[in-house]
């Protein structure tokens, strides 16, 4: 959706066109949901949070700044349910958890990155990020599969994009030596398999 879309969209809610928002939430709700799961890791959480940042997203529409794209007003919204949600859980349970989302693109690709190996190469890399600390992981997560600038994910995080970059930075370097190590240890997994088959 562009942006003069946006705009045009967004200046019939606040006229009181109901399925104007209905078009916002159609065009963003995907992508929210994916991020979200990516924070939560539990399907009805993820659907609550959906729909309570698309509420206080309409109701809180007259303070929306046309200087920044919906996508990234929104989801500061949904970063800050997802936070205190995590802060619950945290304070409940002592652990959060998360998981994989996927795109679904049909093609040839496909095939290939549903094998055995590649979903395992997922597997490693998912449970990877899912050790970065919540800033790391949401900027990681805004960067990568959102394509947020600093800048955006600074607004949605409520960071200047100095710090959004030191996120990135710690976050790379931790999943770096987290799968390392554990590439590392598969491959030494895998050679002694085959020093034992030869003897």
């Amino acid at each position: 959706m562009t942006r003069s879309e946006e705009i045009r969209l967004i200046a019939r809610v606040k006229r009181g066109h109901a399925d104007a928002f209905r078009e916002l939430v159609e065009a963003y709700q995907q992508r929210l949901s994916a991020f979200i799961w990516r924070m939560v890791r539990n399907y009805h959480e993820t659907e609550d949070l959906c729909q309570a940042a698309f509420v206080k997203a309409y109701e809180s529409l007259d303070s929306y700044s046309t200087n920044y794209a919906f996508s990234t007003w929104l989801f500061t919204i949904a970063y800050r349910l997802c936070l205190n949600s995590l802060r619950k859980k945290k304070a409940i349970s002592g652990e959060t958890d998360f998981s994989y989302v996927s795109d679904g693109e049909e093609d040839v690709s496909l095939a290939l990155a549903n094998t055995e190996e590649a979903q395992r190469l997922r597997d490693l890399v998912w449970d990877a990020v899912d050790q970065l600390t919540p800033p790391q992981k949401s900027a990681v997560l805004l960067f990568y599969r959102e394509g947020k600038s600093c800048q955006e994910i600074g607004v949605v995080l409520g960071i200047p994009a100095v710090t959004v970059k030191s996120h990135l930075h710690r976050g790379r370097e931790k999943l770096r030596q987290l799968l390392n190590a554990e590439l590392v240890e598969d491959w030494l997994a895998v050679r002694y398999l085959g020093d034992s088959s030869g003897a």
